[in-house]
């Protein structure tokens, strides 16, 4: 019996604390949310979205259009490299690899690789791709980006094609379908939603990246699509306007906070849905 007491007591004590550790997360959570939520919208403007930056001192003029559109096309580019190369890596690690001690050396340092600070992966992308070209470019930006979003992508996707039991290998091996068949058709499509999800908290993560950008793509005030030249961003434009003495810029970097939130909120939200009805189907 007293056994049994300490035990419930231990018990209390602990789901005490983690609750209490929970509100705390919760409330700080909030206030951000509710802090970027007024500011933002408060600042919100139409010419935002529609004219580029312009001089602190003109009234009622300039955006952060280029900003915008750089952010995209980073992202995008980004995103093309760093999404196929994740997903046939965490594959071939799940499928191929899973008996080889070299394969689950890579899954470590996966891992390992999730957590390096993206400052660090910006000067690795300096020195490869900005120092030996001698300017700040695009392509760097999207790299530095890339390599952030594949360690993620490698271990959802290898994590998630594990779970998925090996009798529905072996029964689709019974009806003579090869390998590369039964992964296409079976294992991808069982952990479908496990993957899509850790794609989208892949490129959400360096959709508010500004560290590797700062040290690759840098910034521009004027609306760029070549990416071998410096190339605009939305998050390094919101780290120098929120860091200037003027109010006006002060309030766009504000702004722009807000739009990359709901931004992002609404990918992960377009996600899901788009989980449930491919699991209806």
């Amino acid at each position: 019996m007293d056994n049994l007491k300490r035990r419930k007591i231990v018990n209390y004590v602990a789901m005490t604390l983690a609750g209490l550790c929970a509100a705390v997360g919760l409330v700080l959570l909030f206030l951000i949310l509710y802090n970027v939520l007024v500011e933002g919208i408060g600042s919100l403007r139409l010419r935002l979205f529609t004219q580029d930056p312009a001089p602190p001192n003109l009234p009622n003029v300039g955006g952060l259009r280029c900003a915008f559109l750089g952010q995209g096309l980073l992202t995008l580019v980004a995103s093309v490299i760093g999404v196929p190369l994740g997903v046939l890596a965490g594959t071939y690690l799940a499928e191929y690899g899973r008996n080889f001690k070299i394969c689950r050396l890579i899954s470590t340092l996966s891992d390992m690789a999730v957590s390096i600070p993206s400052i660090v992966i910006g000067t690795f992308a300096y020195a490869i791709l900005v120092k030996p070209m001698k300017v700040f470019n695009g392509w760097a930006g999207a790299v530095a980006l890339a390599i952030i979003i594949l360690p993620i992508i490698v271990r959802t996707t290898e994590e998630m094609m594990t779970m998925v039991p090996w009798t529905l290998r072996e029964a689709a091996f019974a009806l003579g379908a090869p390998y590369h068949k039964v992964i296409t058709s079976i294992v991808w499509r069982a952990s479908m939603s496990g993957i899509f999800t850790g794609i989208l908290l892949a490129i959400a993560r360096v959709a508010g990246e500004t560290a590797p950008l700062l040290f690759t793509s840098f910034n521009s005030n004027h609306f760029q699509l070549d990416m071998s030249q410096a190339v605009p961003s939305l998050t390094v434009s919101i780290y120098q306007y929120a860091a200037s003495p003027y109010e006006s810029w002060v309030g766009m970097a504000w702004a722009a906070a807000f739009v990359i939130t709901v931004l992002v909120l609404f990918l992960n939200i377009m996600g899901r849905v788009i989980i449930k009805l491919k699991k209806k189907d």
